[in-house]
């Protein structure tokens, strides 16, 4: 495929991220392996794209090195228009304030209930008078107000993931990294969880880029990215994605981490 990524929203919208001939390395000397290869890619204001490939193709490093999670090696990556290649510990601290990180681990607080949990995402901005009432709010959308006072230990893990995911949207951040989101969902849970992301992308104008195998919610996707052994293969709308796979070729193996 061309290094030139699918068209955005508007002609006019700058992209929210922007990768040019990125690479990555694990380990140095004879142990140096690289996973990321010239990798190019364009985010844009209002879209949800999804990020698919085999296991081990880099899916994880490319989406922590957007996240400013790692520190990118070689090539440029762009960040709501900072770039964050040569930036120290400090700076990425700042870039990562204005991103919604959800993962696979929910890493809640234990002590504190699951509206507080979500509250200390608002503190964040210094919204100390209304942070209870966002928290409750959001939790309200994904099918949660009624357990806005439980601890983690009193909830399953689908509950859980679901607090971790309304810590994430809560104050509506420009851009959202997503791993895995609905894995422990059901099937209406994970489509609350994706409906309220499409939400957030049509009014918003936020930015989703979301790892996942859960081909329940492709079609919430504006595209389809695929990675292969650290190369991006293909860059496609949901419908070009399938169209280009036959039924035995859409392997779930292509989804998995």
């Amino acid at each position: 495929m061309s290094s030139t990524s699918t068209a955005p929203p508007s002609s006019m919208a700058p992209s929210s991220v922007q990768v040019r001939n990125l690479s990555y390395f694990f380990g140095k000397g004879d142990l140096r392996k690289q996973v990321l290869f010239d990798i190019s890619l364009d985010l844009f204001p209002g879209q949800i794209v999804i990020m698919t490939g085999p296991s081990g193709s880099g899916k994880t490093t490319l989406l922590t090195l957007i996240g400013a999670l790692r520190s990118a090696h070689e090539g440029s990556l762009q960040v709501l228009n900072k770039e964050l290649v040569g930036l120290g510990n400090r700076q990425l601290v700042e870039i990562r304030r204005n991103i919604g990180f959800i993962f696979q681990a929910h890493n809640l607080f234990e002590s504190l209930t699951a509206a507080q949990n979500v509250e200390m995402a608002v503190e964040l901005t210094g919204n100390f008078r209304g942070k209870r009432a966002q928290a409750v709010d959001i939790l309200s959308q994904i099918g949660l107000a009624e357990r806005a006072d439980y601890k983690p230990g009193a909830l399953s893990g689908g509950q859980k993931q679901r607090v971790a995911i309304a810590r994430a949207l809560v104050n509506q951040p420009q851009l959202i990294l997503a791993d895995e989101p609905t894995a422990a969902l059901d099937k209406q849970s994970g489509r609350d969880v994706v409906t309220l992301m499409q939400h957030l992308a049509e009014e918003k104008g936020c930015t989703i880029l979301m790892v996942t195998h859960d081909n329940r919610i492709l079609d919430v996707a504006d595209r389809i990215i695929n990675l292969v052994d650290g190369r991006l293969e293909s860059d496609a709308s949901p419908q070009q994605f399938v169209d280009s796979h036959t039924t035995k070729a859409l392997d779930q193996k292509m989804f998995i981490m």
